[in-house]
């Protein structure tokens, strides 16, 4: 900027000119501009203002699923199991129970299958379904050759096996179980 009387080159923000003294008037604020009205470009159109201006929507959707669940038909009907039931009695049940634990106990482990099958033979004669009675005919002789072959499976595998000894039980008692009639 320059003085208006000599035309001295004024520093920035001075208040009076340095050759003449002259004061200098402060620069007139420029107005901002209006920003509500539509500016041309040459070759463009109108450009819209900040107030006209709509940011565009993104049109991306997430795809949909479309796995759906196989369907399953079970025709099982509880009610043909109405002529089903267990017919043993509390006190029963807890003396069956001591005699096993018993036996267990006073031969230090080794008659355990004829336990088992003792309780099995009680538990499994008891129950009723579809109206006919359950037998076990499973011996306690018949065990213990499966469970003195499990006992050392599980001794020479360092215990490995003895995660497979309760279902190869529970497949020898269900092998075991009729129906009587």
């Amino acid at each position: 900027m320059n003085c208006t009387k000599c035309g001295n080159p004024l520093d920035a923000g001075a208040k009076f000119c340095t050759k003449c003294g002259n004061t200098v008037q402060a620069a007139p604020v420029q107005a901002a501009p209006d920003l509500d009205r539509t500016v041309s470009v040459a070759g463009n159109g109108p450009i819209p203002t900040a107030a006209q201006y709509q940011a565009p929507q993104p049109q991306y959707q997430a795809p949909q699923p479309q796995y759906q669940a196989p369907q399953t038909n079970v025709n099982f009907n509880f009610n043909q199991l109405k002529n089903s039931t267990w017919d043993g009695e509390v006190l029963d049940t807890i003396v069956n129970s001591i005699v096993a634990s018993l036996i267990i106990s006073i031969s230090c482990g080794i008659a355990t299958p004829w336990a088992v099958c003792y309780m099995m033979k009680f538990i499994i004669g008891h129950a009723v379904i579809d109206g006919k009675r359950l037998s076990f005919n499973g011996t306690g002789g018949d065990l213990f050759g499966q469970w003195i072959k499990w006992f050392l499976l599980t001794v020479i595998t360092c215990g490995i096996y003895g995660f497979w000894v309760t279902p190869r039980l529970y497949k020898w008692i269900a092998e075991h179980i009729h129906t009587e009639g």
